[in-house]
């Protein structure tokens, strides 16, 4: 199998389902002649043509109702966002129309898009660019929300939501685009919205993650075991939407400890559901009150201290400690 990193392995994706399905169409902000501000669509404008591949005007709510509109008259479109931050122009158009249409028209219509944008800091990025606001889109019914971690999770997760016939924001942690490489399968495979995956296993603590957060988590547990001797079991959630608790809870039931990672802001973020669930469906288990390392409850600072924001190893390790020394 070729290693790829999550760009190659995103452009694959897209490439061998636009080869499959004539019906899959691109559109976005610089994605045709310029292949994207990340280059994730390179290529695909000479191979597929401008009637597929759409250099739009810089309107993300128009981006995303042309795409609610192709998509209820039978294509599939796949829209880019640039960055997540310039999405919530579009926020109208996903929740009064992509998320409600099937319930509006009692099944007659649906509207099997997807919203693509890369989120997440860790790259010094300047306003607007590093935001992790994935529980505004996990929160509204009617969309699924997915956030794939690696080359080959990005590559099978968005085939499938290519595939889907519902509307799915995926969201690729642009701190992970290049940072490294990892086989993947030219071969179709897929993995299922809605389900999470054991990244590690392990006896001793559950840390839940999800995005560029789970590279820093793995780090984070290989260092607690050659310091302290710690096995950590660390599940990668995947998709927030709909949200797979059947794993992290067996594990939690094994564990009998818990921390949840993710950069995100702290208040109302993907932990607290998380942690919702483990409390309703797990709390006889708990040796010791599940706690968080997230980001924190403030704008997410330029690159000076942008480093500051991010729940590091540091932060991670001193969660699990506390956890294990209730």
């Amino acid at each position: 199998m070729p290693k790829m990193n999550m760009v190659q392995a995103i452009n694959m994706a897209l490439r061998q389902e636009m080869e499959k399905d004539d019906s899959v169409i691109l559109l976005g902000e610089d994605i045709g002649v310029n292949g994207g501000v990340f280059r994730v669509t390179d290529g695909l404008l000479d191979k597929f043509g401008s009637q597929r591949v759409l250099d739009t005007p810089l309107a993300e709510s128009a981006i995303a109702g042309f795409s609610i509109g192709m998509a209820i008259l039978g294509l599939r479109p796949v829209c880019e966002m640039q960055f997540s931050g310039f999405s919530y122009f579009a926020f109208h158009q996903m929740e009064a129309h992509a998320s409600r249409m099937s319930a509006r028209s009692q099944g007659l219509y649906s509207v099997p898009m997807v919203l693509r944008a890369p989120y997440g800091g860790g790259v010094r990025a300047l306003e607007h660019h590093s935001e992790s606001r994935e529980i505004y889109w996990a929160h509204t019914p009617g969309l699924k929300m997915v956030i794939p971690s690696t080359p080959r999770t990005a590559r099978a997760l968005l085939v499938s939501a290519i595939r889907d016939p519902d509307p799915v924001i995926f969201y690729e942690p642009k701190a992970v685009y290049r940072a490294f490489r990892e086989e993947v399968p030219e071969e179709e495979e897929t993995f299922p919205i809605g389900k999470s995956r054991i990244a590690q296993e392990g006896t001793d603590i559950t840390l839940i993650t999800y995005g560029a957060s789970l590279r820093t988590v793995l780090e984070a547990a290989t260092e607690l075991n050659e310091q302290d001797g710690v096995s950590c079991e660390v599940i990668d959630l995947l998709s927030l939407s709909p949200l797979d608790d059947q794993l992290f809870i067996e594990s939690v039931k094994k564990t009998g400890r818990a921390v949840v990672v993710h950069e995100a802001h702290s208040t109302y973020g993907a932990g607290a559901e998380v942690i919702a669930r483990i409390v309703e469906k797990a709390l006889l288990y708990l040796e010791a009150p599940v706690r968080r390392a997230t980001g924190f409850d403030i704008v997410i600072p330029l690159y000076q201290r942008e480093q500051d924001y991010l729940p590091g190893v540091l932060r991670i390790k001193r969660a699990v400690r506390e956890t294990l020394a209730f």
